[in-house]
């Protein structure tokens, strides 16, 4: 036997007789064997009546307020529902009881407990879909009488005499119907050329046929459609037929595609400090190009990334023009050009941190920014190479970036900062330099080639030094990932090559390689299960180790890279146990980020890595940690507390370390 079904927007649909023991689904006339067929002809959604599933699913939206007006005749009762079948079926009938939800809150009258008993049926019913079964059956009694019959009101006036009146809902979920024919069909009747595949849709011939998935096929159908630039795809309608003999559950699509369609001219609107040229001038779509949403997404992706635009909304025209192209209203909502802010840092083994910040995001009215930035810092242990050093240090920057400075591929990023560093191998004081160009090759790509200057006063335990540094850095990087405090997807990737001279020493100056890759991958489509990973390494090629300056050596340990060790510690030391760092290092770490609740998660890390006195790393010489860490989830992004103990820790060294402050680890 076969029944026909009508799904909206937001489910399915179709109708529902008014008596209380009820086929989940509508049925052709008993004994016979036919096929009825009702499509949903094209109309706007505006103008249709909300059909039964639009009302059932809005009944489970969670942000309908609730009611707390006091209850006048109130009629408590009791509710027994009774769900045979699998688990799945008794959970789904459960959730959707508004009779069981809202058992507490008792109905008003007679009439209120009957009202809630009759819509539980269609919300039952709705639920029953989204899990597969539409040969189900419903029976809601009140007082023992089924509730759409005349003497239910009676028989509850009856029963809240002696107390609480008894609610009774029995369901038959009937057989599990799986999908059978998937069909998508233009507005001639002829399969759709460039339709997605029923696997591309999820609904898998011999599935489960949820009802839900019938509902998403309908935008994978028409994202597919768009993808191939049809920008007007929309599906028109559906045929839903229930086959009550076999179980199965055929749908066809019809859908219009729309006329093929290429870009047409942008106009930019809703800039307040910003020029609009300026966000004109960064739009790379050129007029004819074959329309394309993933374009468009990355062009929104590009702008966003400038700190002055906080959002970017594409308005398409509802028609071609004349040459048949899209003409596009780029929406820009700017952010708020000044703000100030503040952050602090926590580690036993690197030592606390405060910082506080004033920017601007547009100084100049195209997108140029300025950050100017004040650091204290305590190395709570003092420095062993410097044992009389203060342990207090300090950092005053200012970067400054201009966008477009040649073309709008190229940006000029430069900052300058006094400094006092207080580490276990060196306390540094002084002024650094540091200005590039930036070309951005695309969306995710970019290199850099700058100068690097720096005029500072070290000690060391091997005495005082004070060489003028000059670098020309050349750095590459690259970021796929979809969010930058909390990457759950994609890669991150960089690598720079530094020739430097120290003026006064003799020689050749070293050459400085290092780079850096991090990966990220989501098991579920929810992103509670996150693999993330990161392995990185350099080398200083060149001199000897005592040749180059303290502060350009390579140091391994603590929160950035090796956690559970102290700060630096994972690297040469001299003869006395003072560390010296190294001229090469690696260090790898692998985290699983488990999402407990929307805002609580945990996440178990491995890390490794040493610096070493050769050009070269000694993987036999590594440092091994482990550890747990905690999440809390914010708008802004997680805040990490990190736990890590040692597998072999350095002699005389910290034996855990605690870390705590914002984002993620790496």
């Amino acid at each position: 036997m076969l029944a026909a079904l009508a799904f909206s927007a937001l489910g399915c649909a179709g109708g529902a007789p008014a008596h209380a023991q009820q086929t989940a689904a509508p049925q052709a006339a008993s004994g016979t064997q036919s096929t009825a067929t009702q499509t949903t002809t094209p109309a706007q959604p505006a103008a249709q009546e909300p059909s039964f599933f639009d009302k059932a699913m809005a009944w489970f939206d969670p942000s309908r307020a609730k009611d707390n007006t006091p209850v006048t005749d109130a009629v408590p009762y009791s509710v027994t529902i009774d769900v045979s079948g699998d688990s799945a079926a008794r959970t789904a009938v459960t959730d959707a009881s508004n009779l069981d939800r809202l058992k507490h809150t008792a109905p008003s009258g007679a009439a209120g407990l009957v009202r809630r008993a009759l819509a539980d049926r269609e919300r039952i019913i709705a639920a029953l879909y989204t899990e597969g079964y539409y040969g189900g059956r419903i029976t809601i009694t009140v007082a023992g009488v089924p509730a759409d019959a005349p003497a239910a009101f009676d028989a509850v006036e009856a029963a809240r005499r002696a107390g609480s009146v008894p609610v009774v809902v029995k369901v038959d979920p009937g057989p599990l119907f799986s999908f059978g024919t998937i069909r998508v069909e233009d507005p001639s009747g002829r399969p759709l050329a460039g339709a997605p595949s029923p696997r591309e849709m999820r609904l898998v011939p011999g599935q489960p046929a949820r009802a839900t998935a019938v509902t998403a096929a309908e935008r994978i159908i028409v994202t597919a459609l768009r993808d191939q630039a049809h920008p007007f795809a929309r599906v028109d309608g559906k045929d839903v037929v229930a086959d009550h003999a076999t179980h199965t559950l055929d749908v066809t699509f019809h859908a219009t595609p729309g006329p093929v369609a290429t870009f047409g001219p942008f106009t930019v609107s809703g800039t307040k400090t910003l020029d609009p040229g300026f966000v004109t001038a960064r739009i790379d779509i050129r007029p004819g190009e074959p329309y394309s949403p993933q374009r468009l997404e990355d062009l929104r992706k590009r702008l966003t990334a400038f700190e002055i635009i906080g959002s970017v909304r594409f308005r398409e025209a509802d028609r071609l023009n004349a040459q048949g192209q899209l003409p596009i209203v780029v929406e820009v909502s700017e952010r708020e050009p000044r703000y100030v802010g503040f952050g602090a840092k926590y580690s036993n083994t690197d030592g606390s941190s405060a910082t506080a910040y004033w920017g601007h995001r547009n100084l100049f009215g195209n997108g140029e920014t300025l950050r100017l930035e004040s650091q204290l810092t305590w190395y709570a242990e003092g420095s062993d190479a410097v044992p009389t050093a203060d342990p207090f240090g300090y950092r005053v920057s200012a970067s400054f970036t201009k966008p477009g400075i040649f073309t709008a591929n190229e940006d000029l990023v430069a900052e300058a900062a006094a400094l006092r560093e207080v580490t276990n191998a060196y306390v540094r004081e002084g002024a650094t330099f540091l200005g590039s160009i930036r070309h951005r090759f695309d969306d995710d790509w970019n290199a850099q080639v700058g100068v690097d200057l720096e005029q500072s006063t070290v000690q060391d335990t091997y005495g005082t030094t004070d060489p003028f540094i000059a670098g020309i850095p050349v750095s590459v990087t690259g970021d796929t990932t979809d969010n930058v405090l909390d990457a759950s997807k994609g890669y991150k990737f960089s690598a720079t090559v530094e020739p430097f001279v120290a003026f006064g020493d003799s020689g050749a100056g070293p050459v400085m390689v290092k780079a850096q890759l991090s990966a990220y991958h989501a098991f579920d489509e929810d992103k509670r299960w996150i693999l993330a990973g990161r392995v990185g390494a350099g080398s200083i090629i060149g001199p000897e180790l005592l040749d180059v300056p303290a502060q350009r050596r390579f140091y391994v340990g603590g929160g950035g890279t090796l956690r559970g060790f102290d700060y630096q510690s994972a690297s040469p030391h001299n003869a006395y146990g003072i560390i010296i760092g190294g001229l090469s290092y690696f260090t790898a770490s692998a985290e699983l980020r488990v999402r407990i609740t929307d805002t609580i998660g945990i996440v178990p890390f491995f890390d490794m890595g040493a610096a070493f006195a050769d050009e070269v790393p000694d993987f036999s010489a590594m440092y091994y940690s482990v550890g747990l860490g905690l999440r809390y989830y914010t708008a802004v992004g997680p805040v990490r507390l990190d736990f890590a103990i040692p597998l072999n820790p350095v002699a005389g060294g910290s034996k855990y370390g605690v870390y705590l402050s914002l984002g993620q680890a790496f």
